[in-house]
């Protein structure tokens, strides 16, 4: 049986393209995750998601692929997200290729750069000035818009300085900067600055790390019970009220769902300003 048709609010990308607010993260806190992984992304899709992120580097896109090819919602309607291996900066086509293979799809709605940082094929870290430079992995990326196999490039873990670097020397624009943002690190900044240059920004580990701090604060404690929700949907509802889109990740259902619901919520309610007012 199909997912259930929701109507969740999506921002537009510099393509044209609607990116859903709430997504689904596959990074399983340790590579691989295997069924547990598909089963996820499983029950993520029934439950309503489409917006689905993995990497090459999470060792788990063949169990993602296999839980959108079988979960009956047209491939079109799923907006798929994975990511270059450090180790495969230079050799941009056929590692993304291997990731098309292991996820059984015909294209990614996105591809992006992991990280600004090229490892050698024995994980050794390169410098910055030691080729593939992460330019070259961009202009590398760009030539894959041209095989209609990836709708959309992005970037992941850029901040100002290496953005400043690239743009320059980029004919795309990255439709995404993907970093860790939560109320501790709001990157207020890099946020504002990607707004200027067009480039949407995906918040991972939206409700912070293991053992988050998040769930026993006191501040946002309140703003839950005033509200009736949960702290995450607290969380992630900070997050999308600030025009970034959120991938949390749950094995639980029950929590699967609390998460996604905060997409149909988030403009019922508004959170206390002195939360989610930018510095000046």
């Amino acid at each position: 049986m199909p997912g259930q048709q929701i109507d969740v609010p999506s921002f537009t990308l510099n393509t044209g393209a609607k990116l859903p607010s709430v997504g689904l993260g596959c990074w399983m806190g340790y590579p691989g995750g295997g069924d547990d992984c598909e089963n996820m992304a499983k029950t993520a899709i029934k439950l309503g998601y489409r917006h689905i992120d993995t990497a090459a580097g999470y060792g788990n896109e063949e169990h993602v692929g296999k839980a959108i090819r079988e979960s009956d919602v047209p491939r079109s309607e799923i907006f798929l997200v994975t990511k270059l291996n450090n180790k495969d900066h230079g050799r941009v086509a056929e590692a993304f290729q291997e990731s098309l293979d292991r996820l059984g799809c015909e294209y990614v709605d996105l591809y992006l750069m992991h990280w600004p940082q090229a490892q050698n094929p024995d994980g050794k870290i390169l410098q910055p000035d030691q080729s593939p430079t992460y330019v070259e992995t961009w202009q590398a990326m760009e030539k894959l818009l041209d095989t209609g196999k990836v709708k959309a490039i992005g970037v992941s873990n850029f901040s100002i300085k290496t953005l400043e670097v690239l743009l320059p020397q980029a004919k795309v624009v990255p439709a995404v900067n993907q970093v860790q943002l939560h109320p501790c690190l709001p990157s207020f900044d890099l946020l504002a600055y990607c707004a200027q240059k067009g480039i949407h920004v995906t918040a991972y580990s939206p409700l912070g790390r293991k053992d988050s701090p998040f769930f026993s604060d006191d501040t946002i404690k309140s703003i839950s019970d005033k509200h009736g929700i949960t702290i995450a949907q607290v969380l992630l509802s900070w997050g999308v009220q600030r025009g970034t889109s959120v991938i949390p990740k749950s094995v639980q259902e029950e929590r699967l769902r609390s998460n996604f619901t905060t997409a149909r919520s988030a403009d019922d309610w508004t959170l206390a300003p002195d939360f989610i007012q930018q510095e000046s």
